[in-house]
């Protein structure tokens, strides 16, 4: 398994000339995944050696706006770079409690209509995450007014057996989002690579001595 990292964005608060706000690509397998999308994203992207259109996979660390405000525009560009499809599979999209509201709002009320599947996993953040009079129950976002046509997806809480949730996993590797203390709840992310059998030939050492 092939893993390469581009970073596309590493400052901080708002993007300056010479550096994009928080953002970074895991190429894996002819797929990319994205983590955080600050203000400038999709623009670093045009000047790097990477396709948009392979991000299948985005992962939000926490919401503050340097870290996530280039979303509905990356979107939005990845659609108009679109072919209607309904076969293909949505773009999953990771991060704390309110990204779903978020999306869903900034793009009905910005009359936009993506021509690609999304869905948006929540993670349920834990109170300790941040100092107790910063933190926010979005629990009850859109209660009253469910989004008729909003992106499906899980809503994600912590294991604590494993103190951690668990985001993807396949025949390769685990990805588990765990908590960490901030301003505001925010979470990082690990990619676990499963053991992977040996090509020993037993029996040829058995048959040597």
């Amino acid at each position: 398994m092939s893993l390469d990292i581009t970073f596309l964005g590493t400052g901080s608060a708002y993007p300056s000339p010479a550096r994009g706000a928080s953002a970074l690509v895991l190429r894996r397998e002819g797929q990319c995944w994205l983590f955080d999308c600050g203000e400038g994203t999709q623009t670093q992207l045009m000047r790097s050696h990477l396709r948009a259109a392979r991000i299948t996979k985005i992962f939000i660390t926490h919401l503050h706006g340097d870290h996530f405000f280039g979303l509905p525009g990356l979107l939005c560009t990845l659609s108009l770079q679109s072919n209607p499809d309904p076969s293909k599979p949505p773009v999953d999209i990771y991060g704390p409690l309110g990204l779903r509201s978020f999306l869903w709002r900034t793009l009905e009320l910005s009359h936009s209509q993506l021509l690609f599947p999304y869905t948006v996993h929540e993670l349920v953040p834990t109170r300790d995450q941040c100092p107790a009079e910063e933190f926010k129950d979005f629990s009850g976002l859109d209660r009253d007014e469910a989004p008729p046509q909003g992106p499906p997806g899980r809503v994600l809480h912590l294991d604590p057996g494993e103190d951690s949730y668990l985001l993807v996993e396949d025949e390769q590797l685990v990805v588990r989002a765990f908590r960490l203390f901030h301003r505001i709840p925010s979470f990082g992310f690990v990619l676990e690579e499963k053991p992977r059998p040996g090509r020993l030939n037993v029996q040829k050492l058995k048959d040597l001595g």
